[in-house]
């Protein structure tokens, strides 16, 4: 039976107000019910934009000027409002904490249902909580939880409804490896079981490769094709044009020599077609273990820090007991774990945004607890893991020099301008950050951060949203400042960048520290990994499937097990993470 449409656009153009710029240009799309569709594209190819136009956001609520025609369900969504879409339609924004209204989640979760009258909302709240697994946050106040939480929390509330179209603008952004998976694999029960069209904003393309269907490619607003996900995985060239990495085993078996149209595209795919190019493994020499802390400079610690809040019930619910911990000069930390784990409170700690309720924190050589944080925020950045919390003027440029033209610095400008071109903003610097796509606040957030010239620079998930350019200028920039910074440290999901840049791994899991080492140590601890709702970089699984031991962390650590050694691999772009370990 030949599928039918359930969402479809013809010839739409689309600009808003305050532009002549033409957001969508030319598109036309079909989106057959029962897909499961990503749309991938750059930061700032329109891809927020066009599935605005699916639940009638635009015209409906975003001004400017639409042409070419919209419907969902054949009906033209001009002729409708959102609150009748929002039935059919549902979206969870890349802005999620927008859509939370409610003071509970529990209250949250079943406020849709209920503000249309069905006499059942408990029950689609109940089912809602239960399928993602928030019963036990249920009577939190959504103030008290963490960014992943909030996240899982905005899309139960969208669960609730049971529309028959859920679009997700950047499902994983703010989960931990463990709970992003669970997320797809709800996605794809809810695709699979009950019908229901599922459209997702992704820029991580193995759980497009593991999950999707179809993707779209977008890029300066238009639609460059629609294809098979397969079809779309394998099409390196077009991805890497566009900023899109190909999911891990695609790329590297592009590097071992693989014809585009023959590359594997997900993990078992991977184990197949590398199971006969990689012989018998055998154990293999690793590299001596650099000197340890204690031949190094203290940067930060903690002495027995103990921190929490009193709830409205006049109770306290700690996030930390008793926590010790000491960073050092020259390393780059990466903070990981669970949603909630405590990683964004204890980088707020050591610039004392966050004050513990026992223990003494140091920072740069101050004492935190006898120091402001304006005083502390000229040797520590601590750059916000909402980029929005970054802007304070109307305009990038003011927000970079803000700090330097504070303290009346005569490098000011030239800095900003460094910075601007670091991060691709010279032509961005002259909007405000509130009204730029995800990627572009994560750019900019970086820079205006970054402007303070710290000696401690914490990061909290800084590849968040990111195309691979933003992302590997990320990167780029934090080995650029090596002289400048002495220590990052980063809380983060992202296990591909723990295994390609971190040279220690903090795990925390219910304010506790589980462990603390170099990350090969914890990948093939597999137990804790699980307790503590983390996941294996894909070439780290791929690694054990074949054998491989010690697993091999990245593309240039597995490509020598190849027969013949493979061919050299230059990541793309030509900027890469240094292999430090």
């Amino acid at each position: 039976m030949k599928p039918s449409p359930i969402i479809e656009l013809e010839h739409v153009n689309f600009s808003y107000p305050s532009s002549v710029k033409r957001v969508l240009q030319d598109v036309s799309l079909t989106v057959n019910r029962g897909d499961f569709l990503a749309v991938i594209g750059g930061n700032g190819s329109g891809k927020t934009t066009l599935c605005k136009t699916f639940n009638g956001l635009i015209p409906h609520y975003y001004n400017g000027a639409l042409e070419g025609a919209v419907r969902i369900n054949g009906e033209a969504t001009e002729d409708t409002n959102t609150a009748l879409l929002s039935k059919t339609v549902g979206y969870v924004y890349q802005d999620f904490e927008s859509q939370l209204v409610r003071p509970r989640v529990l209250d949250e979760v079943r406020f849709a249902p209920l503000n249309y009258g069905w006499p059942d909302y408990k029950e689609r709240g109940d089912e809602a909580l239960d399928m993602l697994g928030l019963n036990p946050i249920k009577n939190e106040f959504i103030w008290q939880l963490s960014g992943g939480q909030k996240h899982l929390t905005a899309l139960a509330s969208v669960l609730s409804l049971q529309p028959e179209v859920i679009i997700v603008d950047e499902p994983v952004a703010q989960l931990d490896p463990v709970h992003a998976r669970d997320i797809y694999h709800t996605l794809q029960y809810l695709n699979r079981e009950h019908g229901i069209t599922i459209i997702v904003i992704e820029h991580h393309t193995e759980f497009i490769a593991e999950f999707a269907q179809s993707a779209v490619l977008m890029d300066a607003g238009t639609v460059k094709w629609k294809k098979p996900v397969a079809d779309a995985m394998r099409s390196i060239k077009d991805l890497q044009h566009h900023n899109i990495l190909p999911p891990p085993v695609t790329r590297l078996a592009e590097a071992a020599g693989a014809e585009e149209s023959d590359v594997p595209i997900t993990l078992e795919e991977g184990a197949n077609w590398f199971s006969s190019r990689v012989p018998a493994a055998s154990p293999r020499h690793i590299a001596p273990v650099p000197p340890g802390a204690s031949e190094k400079t203290k940067i930060a610690s903690f002495d027995r820090v103990t921190q929490g809040y009193k709830t409205v019930q006049k109770t306290f619910k700690w996030v930390f007991e008793e926590l010790s911990l000491s960073f050092y000069e020259g390393e780059r930390i990466a903070l990981v774990g669970g949603n909630g784990a405590g990683k964004s409170s204890l980088l707020k700690m050591l610039t004392g945004i966050l004050r513990p309720r026992k223990g003494n924190i140091t920072a740069a050589g101050q004492p935190v607890a006898r120091t402001s944080p304006e005083k502390i925020a000229e040797q520590v950045t601590y750059i916000y893991q909402n980029p929005e919390e970054m802007f304070i003027a109307d305009n990038i440029r003011a927000d970079i020099e803000y700090f330097l033209k504070a303290r009346k610095s005569p490098e000011a400008a030239a800095y900003a301008d460094e910075l601007c071109r670091l991060f691709s903003l010279e032509d961005l610097q002259d909007k405000d950050g509130r009204l730029l796509s995800g990627g572009q606040q994560r750019r900019a957030s970086l820079a205006i951060g970054l402007g303070t010239q710290p000696s401690l620079l914490l990061l909290d998930e800084p590849t968040s949203s990111l195309d691979i350019n933003s992302r590997e200028e990320v990167a780029r920039l934090l080995h650029e400042l090596k002289e400048h910074v002495k220590t990052v440290v980063i809380a983060t999901h992202d296990m591909d960048l723990v295994a390609e840049w971190a040279s220690r791994v903090i795990v925390l899991n219910e304010g506790t520290v589980e462990y603390d080492g170099g990350p090969r140590g914890l990948f093939s601890r597999h137990e804790l990994m699980r307790r503590c709702s983390l996941h294996p970089p894909q070439i780290v699984r791929l690694s054990e499937k074949l054998g491989i031991q010690p697993s091999a962390l990245d593309i240039q650590e597995f490509l020598p097990f190849v027969k013949g050694g493979g061919p050299r691999y230059e990541p793309y772009p030509a900027v890469a993470f240094e292999n430090q370990r």
